[in-house]
């Protein structure tokens, strides 16, 4: 499949559409907070999870029975108007139904209709290659059009098939609409036929043990992450397209512990954000995708002895020069971000 030449990529698909955007805006995404909307009791909490959250979305797809579908959709249009997100600071999401379900038309077809204006951001399931993000891409272009949308409302795929890991390059450049792409494990542990039935995270049987001893004795075993080759990818694919990588989901609520400790492994390894699928999860996102302090006062250590990134400086006997500048740099923009946001963080941040 031919990619549109770098003349056309910026262009509206339809005729009144808003102009693609050249560059992401630049927002605070350490958490994508998912709610099931057709709940009532959950969706009346919404404003105030908004004050905790970086991005709510409302879930229009797994987790979400067939029979409230409709109420679903409802709910995230209700949502939609319980507050100005765009004045907020908390950006508002939803995830559709995967292309190939009997609702996906429905969910695009009123969500731009009726909460479009709020709108930031549609994430699409179990994305296969470009092919998706460029039906999808067209219909929402005709929509916006329709509706007279003054923005255009972009789009997040999910990993969630064999098929779409291997072509996640394709997809990440797919269309000026990718803001990112989010692991999506148990969908990709079924599609690669991995036995497990693991939401994210490590598994027991997944290790590596040291060699035999000579006078014997046990061997030293350590448990391994199945999915550091998928996320090392996606990073990969998503920073050469200029788009955000997101790891996914982490399914046992229960396990704190466990979920911090991947979390930090994704930031560590280049993603943004997470999803959080229960409030309990989202002080721990918080702090682990916001770096830490003492990451940040040598990160301005760096940056002050070297202003304009090249030379070499020795700080605490360590040489920094070019690269450590670079990585520097990474970490103070981050919290720079993050104390436009945090006033907490940017009191430690300033100690």
């Amino acid at each position: 499949m031919q990619p549109k030449t770098p003349r056309q990529f910026f262009q509206p698909l339809a005729a009144g559409a808003p102009d693609p955007l050249t560059e992401l805006p630049v927002r605070l995404e350490r958490m994508i907070h998912f709610v099931p909307p057709h709940l009532d009791k959950v969706r009346t909490k919404v404003p105030s999870m908004a004050e905790n959250a970086d991005v709510i979305l409302g879930n229009l797809e797994d987790a979400i029975p067939a029979d409230a579908k409709e109420a679903a959709r409802a709910g995230v249009v209700e949502m939609a108007g319980m507050m100005d997100w765009q004045a907020s600071g908390t950006g508002f999401w939803t995830r559709v139904n995967p292309l190939n379900s009997p609702w996906f038309l429905e969910d695009v077809m009123t969500l731009v209709e009726k909460a479009g204006e709020q709108l930031d951001v549609i994430m699409i399931p179990k994305v296969e290659g470009p092919w998706d993000i460029h039906y999808a891409d067209q219909l929402v272009a005709q929509l916006e059009a329709k509706h007279g949308l003054a923005r255009p409302i972009l789009f997040h795929a999910i990993l969630e098939t064999a098929e779409g890991v291997a072509r996640v390059e394709e997809i990440a450049q797919a269309s000026p609409r990718m803001q990112g792409i989010s692991l999506g494990p148990a969908d990709l542990a079924a599609s690669r036929q991995m036995k497990t039935t693991r939401v994210g995270g490590g598994h027991p049987f997944y290790r590596v043990i040291e060699d035999p001893r000579e006078e014997g004795g046990a061997r030293i075993s350590a448990q391994q992450d199945p999915w550091h080759y998928t996320v090392a990818r996606m990073v990969d694919a998503c920073v050469m397209a200029g788009i955000k990588p997101f790891y996914g989901p982490f399914g046992d609520i229960s396990d704190l512990e466990a979920c911090e400790q991947q979390f930090r492994n994704a930031f560590l390894l280049g993603c943004v954000g997470t999803w959080t699928l229960h409030p309990g999860q989202i002080d721990i996102a918080k702090k682990v995708f916001s770096p830490d302090p003492d990451e940040v006062k040598l990160a301005r250590r760096i940056l002050e002895a070297l202003p304009d990134g090249r030379g070499v400086a020795m700080l605490d006997g360590k040489m920094q020069d070019d690269a450590t500048w670079k990585q520097a740099k990474v970490i103070g923009d981050l919290a720079d971000l993050v104390a436009a946001k945090d006033p907490g963080l940017a009191a430690a941040y300033a100690d």
